[in-house]
């Protein structure tokens, strides 16, 4: 069983059956009554987000779960879903469009992922923090666009759709950031 003081951010808990990550968690001690601590938690299986406050001194019901992180290859989609290899087994793991949901915006055929298995099932897909992604499509910038002046729509090679400065052309390589799906920079050469 977690206490309260370990419940923070990126923890991976067992709540009601259930495997969640910790994206918020605030310790919160008022002048009246015991402290508490206010997560807001994420299914790892379906994606939806709760909030949940824990009192201190008292049992959270969240246990550490039974889970398996293996390293996957992505090798190519199919019209039911999405194939990977077990990079030490090789073994292929088939994942339906539903179970990848929208991680499909970052697959590229050869990227490396972590699948998170539970309970012998893959339930989630964690990238690395940043991927390079081709631009597919844009809108040509104007003349005297500056780096700090505003941003336009990219479509990247996967599909995934962000903004971008105005100066960036089509097949430039960016560097994505996985959390947000926000551009970060240029990749040179």
């Amino acid at each position: 069983m977690f206490d309260t003081t370990e419940l923070k951010k990126g923890v991976k808990v067992e709540l009601e059956g259930k495997v969640f990550v910790i994206i918020k968690s605030d310790h919160t001690n008022p002048g009246k009554g015991s402290a508490f601590v206010k997560c807001r938690l994420k299914n790892l299986e379906n994606g939806n987000v709760l909030e949940r406050t824990f009192k201190s001194g008292v049992s959270t019901g969240a246990s550490t779960p039974d889970l398996l992180e293996r390293e996957m290859e992505y090798l190519y989609d199919d019209q039911e879903g999405y194939n990977f290899m077990d990079k030490e087994t090789f073994e292929s793991l088939h994942l339906s469009k539903d179970q990848v949901g929208d991680a499909k915006d970052f697959l590229l055929e050869g990227i490396t992922v972590e699948v998170l298995y539970w309970k012998n099932n893959p339930i989630s897909i964690e990238f690395p923090t940043f991927v390079n992604l081709k631009v597919a499509q844009t809108d040509p910038g104007l003349k005297g666009d500056t780096a700090s002046g505003g941003g336009k729509k990219a479509v990247m090679e996967t599909g995934l759709q962000i903004t971008v400065p105005l100066f960036i052309k089509e097949n430039e390589v960016l560097k994505v950031d996985t959390r947000t799906k926000e551009y970060v920079e240029r990749v040179k050469g």
